[in-house]
Order: C-alpha cells, then sequence, then structure tokens
C-alpha cells in the first residue's frame, strides 16, 4: 500500500515527560516519524526557556514536538485520556490519519502509588488499572486494525516489570496492574505466533535501576540520591534495540533495558547512563528472573473458544 511518508511511524502513547520525552526524542533522531501523546497540548511556541525541564508540568506532547520538529525530525502531537476507549480510538484514527500508517506502538503511561493495601484507597486503585492495564488493553484493541492496514508488520513495546515475587512488597496495587500489562506482552505474543504473524512482536521493559524521570522527580534533587539513577537514555536505547531486533527475538520478551542491552546490544559499560558521572547506580531489580515456562501436556485438550459460545438467548 502507498504510504503517506516513508519513515516509520512510531505512536508513544505518555510521550510528554521524562522517559516517554526521550524515547520520543531518539526515535526520532533515529528515523522514526512521532506521534507524540499525552493527557493535554499546549502552545509549544509561548515556552519560555525552551526546551523545558523535561520532568516538569511544562513539558508537554507540544513542546516535545516542537523539540524534534526544530531539531529536523517529524512529530505530531495529540492529546488522549488513556481512562477512556473512545479518546484512544480516536489518538489511533487521528494518527493513521496525519501519517497513514503505523509501525510500532510504545505504550509509556502509567498511574503509581506505591503502598501498602490498607494504604491504597479505592479511587487511587481504580486509577491505576484504568491508565495502565485497561489503558493499555485499550491501545491495543485500537492498534490492531491499523495493524492489519500496515500488512502485519508492528511492534510494541509496553513498560512492565518481569514477573516475580518481589515486585508486590509493599505496592500490591500497583503491582497487579502492572504485572497485567506483562501478562498481556506474553498472551497477545502467543496469540500472533498461533494466528501465524511472524512479523509482529511486543516485548515488555523495565528499567534494572532507577531512572530520573517525572516519578523520580524529589530523589532527583537530593545529591546522594542521585547517585542511584540513571539517564533516561539506557531506557530509549534499549527501546530503539528491541524495535530493531528480530521479532522472533523479542515476541513476548520481558527485559530489563541493562540486560537488554548487555545480551543483544553488546553493551558493557553502562558507566556513561549514570546521572551522577563516575556514580554506581544500585541495581533494584533481581540478577535473574524466574521463567514462566513450565512443560506442556501431550495433549492440553480442547481449547475453549468464548467467541465460539452461544449466548442465552441468541440465535443459533
Amino acid at each position: 500500500m502507498a504510504f503517506k511518508t516513508q519513515k516509520k511511524v512510531a505512536l508513544v502513547i505518555g510521550g510528554s515527560r521524562g522517559i516517554g520525552r526521550q524515547v520520543c526524542i531518539d526515535l526520532a533522531k533515529n528515523g522514526y516519524a512521532v506521534v507524540v501523546s499525552g493527557k493535554s497540548l499546549s502552545d509549544a511556541a509561548t515556552v519560555r526557556p525552551f526546551p523545558p525541564d523535561p520532568n516538569s508540568s511544562q513539558s508537554t506532547a507540544s513542546t516535545v514536538a516542537r523539540e524534534i520538529t526544530e531539531a529536523g525530525g517529524s512529530a505530531h502531537p495529540l492529546a488522549v485520556d488513556t481512562r477512556d476507549p473512545a479518546s484512544i480510538d480516536a489518538l489511533f484514527a487521528a494518527a493513521w490519519a496525519h501519517y497513514g500508517r503505523l509501525d510500532a506502538l510504545i505504550y509509556n503511561a502509567g498511574a503509581i502509588w506505591w503502598a501498602s493495601v490498607a494504604n491504597t484507597p479505592m479511587r487511587r486503585f481504580r486509577l491505576m488499572q484504568q491508565v495502565n492495564v485497561e489503558g493499555l488493553y485499550a491501545a491495543v484493541q485500537a492498534a490492531l486494525p491499523y495493524f492489519a492496514k500496515g500488512g502485519w508488520r508492528a511492534r510494541v513495546i509496553v513498560v512492565s516489570p518481569p514477573i516475580y515475587s518481589r515486585f508486590f512488597r509493599g505496592k500490591t496495587a500497583y503491582a497487579m496492574g502492572k504485572v497485567g500489562m506483562s501478562v498481556l506482552t506474553k498472551g497477545l505474543a502467543m496469540d500472533w505466533v498461533r494466528e501465524g504473524r511472524p512479523d509482529m512482536a511486543i516485548t515488555s521493559i523495565w528499567p534494572a535501576s532507577a531512572i530520573e524521570s517525572a516519578a523520580t522527580n524529589a530523589a532527583s534533587n537530593d545529591p546522594e540520591e542521585r547517585k542511584d539513577l540513571r539517564h533516561p537514555a539506557i531506557f530509549s536505547d534499549a527501546m530503539l534495540a528491541m524495535l530493531a531486533a528480530p521479532p522472533v527475538t523479542v515476541n513476548g520478551l520481558i527485559d530489563t533495558d541493562e540486560d537488554f542491552l548487555r545480551r543483544h546490544a553488546g553493551v558493557t559499560n553502562f558507566s556513561r547512563y549514570a546521572l551522577v558521572p563516575g556514580s554506581s547506580p544500585r541495581r533494584m531489580m533481581p540478577a535473574e528472573f524466574p521463567s514462566l515456562e513450565v512443560a506442556e501436556q501431550t495433549d492440553e485438550g480442547k481449547r475453549m473458544d468464548s467467541t465460539l459460545v452461544p449466548r442465552r438467548g441468541a440465535k443459533l
């Protein structure tokens, strides 16, 4: 099919600040046209000084798009409410109308509240499920028709963690949604294999060490705590390496930025990513993760498909 642009197009949900902004900037530097989406837009032409602090509220989808276009890249800012599936549908329709193709979806949007179950009120729980797991699911659903239009050759990258017990500690409500996102990565990867989509891949990524972002803004103001932070470029470098890897290598993979760069991009020295030169940021992830693979039964039985089960009251 004929595309409006010959560049590959990446749609980044949650591209306004911090890590998301860095991902958008680096995608553009590497030849992608970028749809930068966030909760709201702004008049980027009036921002002074420019560019704004990437971890402040002045950094929006509009300012990130301006950064990219002023550097000679292609970017288009769009607003989205990840709590509203209709807003997500409209985002994809507008992105396709502008560029006429979709090669990569990056889901970086996230709501965070780390506390015990007793100290996590229902409104916080609901917000995290809406923004994190439900928002991702709605984005994948919205993307599928456009992936089909593009010939089923696309990538999805999700910001969600490897699944292991320590991750639940002290942040159960948050972990319920984030682990759900990782389950979607595993499940959708299996769907694509079963459906014969060899050029499709979905991958999850998580930081091995803490990264400077809007979420770690308070820590980044403490000189000692800054020594445990890395620059967000490590995350964007790992994402770019994932996008460049063969689909069979990354489909269904859940990995950390550092581990993927070491194993698949040949990176051995990570000192350049330290926010404070000469520091050695503490790794917050385990050295190894449990495998989710098990020996399959010789005969798993008949696989149920609810779409083939008649609903009550429906005519056969």
